[in-house]
């Protein structure tokens, strides 16, 4: 299978992408390159490969998830710069104009 420019153009519009026509051929040659490396890989023989996810075999590396004791929060809260009803204060990072954020 080929790309063709009606797919690139189908999927830039999908994306919400304005191409330049130079764009459109650098893509349209890139996904043929990449499809082209798939079309070699359908040349090997993986008869009797189990199938499987990952190329490594892995093995839960989580902890259990057991309740210790943490910092305390009045000690957390002691060494912020503001805080307020047990929590810390920080910057607002919303537009300023907006009537229905506040600090």
């Amino acid at each position: 299978m080929r790309i063709t420019h009606e797919v690139v153009d189908h999927v830039a519009r999908l994306s919400r992408l304005d191409l330049t026509d130079e764009e459109r051929r650098l893509f349209l040659d890139q996904l043929n390159t990449i499809l082209s490396y798939f079309a070699k890989l359908d040349t090997l023989d993986t008869e009797g490969v189990a199938p499987t996810a990952q190329a490594l075999a892995g093995e839960n590396v989580f902890r259990a998830d057991i309740v210790t004791p943490s910092l305390p929060v009045e000690e957390a809260l002691s060494m912020a710069p503001e805080s307020r009803d047990g929590h810390f204060v920080v910057p607002a990072v919303f537009e300023p104009d907006d009537p229905e954020r506040t600090r």
